[in-house]
C-alpha cells in the first residue's frame, strides 16, 4: 500500500471516530419562554408542558436549556444569545410573546439555529425573507382565528363593533387582519383603542368606545392583562356582547376575570376544548391524548392554548430529528441547516391544535383546522362553533 492510499485510510478512520463520538452527543433546545412579567399566564404552562417533553428523540439524548426572559424582549434576545453562541444549541424553542419574537429574528438567523416560536403574529414568519427562513412559528396566524371571529360575529347579526388591543406588535397584528375581514363581512368598526399590557386603567379608552354604542367589543389582548378592559367594560354596564382573542386561553385569565368575563366569546386552537370537540373534527384524538398526559400531571381543566403549542412544538421537532440526523451529528451546522429543512418540509402532520403542511414560504403550516370558537361558561373554556 503507498504512503497516498495509507494516508487516506487514516483519514477516513479518523473521520469515522469523530463522526463516531459526535453522533452520540446529545441533541441541545434551547427554550426562551416567560416565566415571569405580564406574560407569565402563558409562560407558566408552556413551561409545563415543556417539562413533559421526552429527554430522548430518535434514539438521541435531549437535552433542554430553559430560560426566562420576564416577558421582556430585551431579555429575550439577550437569553438568545446566549443559547446560541454559549450553550451551542441546536435549535430554540419559544418565546411567548410577539415583540420577544420579532426581536429574536436576528439572532436565529444570524446563528443560523432554526427558531419554533410560540408567539401568534404572522409578522414573526411572514414575510418569508432571509431573517425568517430560519423561523417557524406554533400558535395559528391571527388570520386564521380572525376569519372564525368574524364569521361567528356576522351569524350572530353584529352589525358595528368597538375594538381595544394592545399598544404592540400583538395589537397591531389584530388589528390588521380584524379591521380587514370585518370590512369584508359588512361589519363596521366605529371605534379603535389601545392599551399597554402592565397598564392598570382603560376607562378613557372604554368610554370612548362604549360612546360609539356598538353591538359588541373585540379585546386583543392575551393573559391576564387582557382583563382590565373587559371588566371595565362591565363595570361601566355595557351590555353588548363582548369578544377576546385565542390569547385568553389561561386558567389565570379566568381566575382573574371571574364573573366579569362568564359568556365571552373566542377563538381557539382545538385543545383547549378537546373534550367538547365533535367526533368528526380530525385533531380530536392528538388533542384528547394530550390532554390526558396533561391533565394526569398538573390536574383537571388546566389545559391551555399555551400548552398545546409548547406540545405542537416538540411533535413538530420529533418528526424533523430523525430526517436531520442523516445529514450530520447534533451540535453541527449542518444537523442544525438539515434540521431547518425537515421542520420546512413537515407534511400531515397532526398536532393538538391542527394539522401541519409547511413550505418554503409557509412557516406555519395549519389550515381552518386549527380553530374553533370557545365560550366562557361557568368559569371554563367551552367548545361553542365549529371544526
Amino acid at each position: 500500500m503507498n504512503r497516498t492510499a495509507s494516508a487516506y485510510l487514516m483519514l477516513s478512520a479518523v473521520s469515522l471516530s469523530v463522526w463516531s463520538a459526535s453522533a452520540s452527543a446529545q441533541i441541545r433546545i434551547g427554550v426562551d419562554i416567560a416565566v415571569t412579567g405580564p406574560a407569565a399566564a402563558i409562560g407558566a404552562p408552556t413551561k409545563n408542558a415543556i417539562l413533559l417533553w421526552p429527554k430522548e428523540i430518535a434514539g438521541q439524548k435531549v437535552e433542554y436549556i430553559i430560560l426566562d426572559d420576564a416577558s421582556d424582549p430585551t431579555n429575550a434576545v439577550r437569553n438568545a444569545r446566549k443559547l446560541v453562541s454559549e450553550e451551542k444549541v441546536d435549535l430554540i424553542v419559544g418565546p411567548n410573546t410577539t415583540p420577544a419574537a420579532l426581536a429574536m429574528l436576528d439572532v436565529a438567523a444570524a446563528a443560523e439555529t432554526p427558531m419554533v416560536a410560540l408567539a401568534a403574529s404572522a409578522s414573526i414568519v411572514e414575510p418569508q425573507d432571509a431573517r425568517r427562513a430560519w423561523v417557524f412559528k406554533l400558535p395559528q396566524n391571527d388570520s386564521h382565528m380572525a376569519t372564525i371571529l368574524t364569521q361567528h360575529m356576522a351569524d350572530n347579526g353584529i352589525k358595528t363593533v368597538g375594538f381595544i388591543g394592545f399598544a404592540d406588535a400583538y395589537g397591531d397584528s389584530w388589528w390588521r387582519e380584524f379591521s380587514r375581514l370585518a370590512e369584508l363581512r359588512k361589519i363596521k368598526v366605529v371605534a379603535s383603542e389601545r392599551y399597554n399590557r402592565n397598564d392598570t386603567s382603560v376607562t378613557g379608552q372604554i368610554l370612548k368606545i362604549m360612546s360609539a354604542q356598538p353591538d359588541a367589543v373585540l379585546i386583543a389582548g392575551s393573559a391576564t392583562p387582557a382583563v382590565l378592559p373587559q371588566k371595565t367594560l362591565v363595570e361601566r354596564g355595557y351590555r353588548g356582547r363582548i369578544y377576546q382573542t385565542h390569547g385568553i386561553a389561561t386558567a389565570d385569565f379566568l381566575k382573574v376575570g371571574g364573573k366579569d368575563v362568564e359568556g365571552t366569546f373566542f377563538p381557539t386552537g382545538p385543545a383547549v376544548v378537546a373534550k367538547q370537540l365533535p367526533a368528526s373534527n380530525p385533531v380530536r384524538k392528538t388533542a384528547l391524548d394530550f390532554t390526558r398526559r396533561y391533565e394526569a400531571a398538573y390536574g383537571a381543566d388546566t389545559m391551555t392554548q399555551f400548552a398545546a403549542d409548547a406540545w405542537g412544538a416538540y411533535m413538530l421537532i420529533a418528526n424533523a430529528v430523525p430526517q436531520a440526523l442523516k445529514s450530520g451529528p447534533p451540535g453541527t451546522r449542518q444537523f442544525r441547516a438539515a434540521l431547518r429543512s425537515a421542520l420546512e418540509n413537515t407534511h400531515d402532520l397532526t398536532i393538538p391544535q391542527g394539522v401541519v403542511n409547511m413550505n418554503a414560504k409557509d412557516h406555519v403550516g395549519l389550515d381552518q383546522r386549527s380553530r374553533v370558537m370557545g365560550r366562557i361558561v361557568n368559569n371554563k373554556f367551552t367548545y361553542a362553533y365549529g371544526g
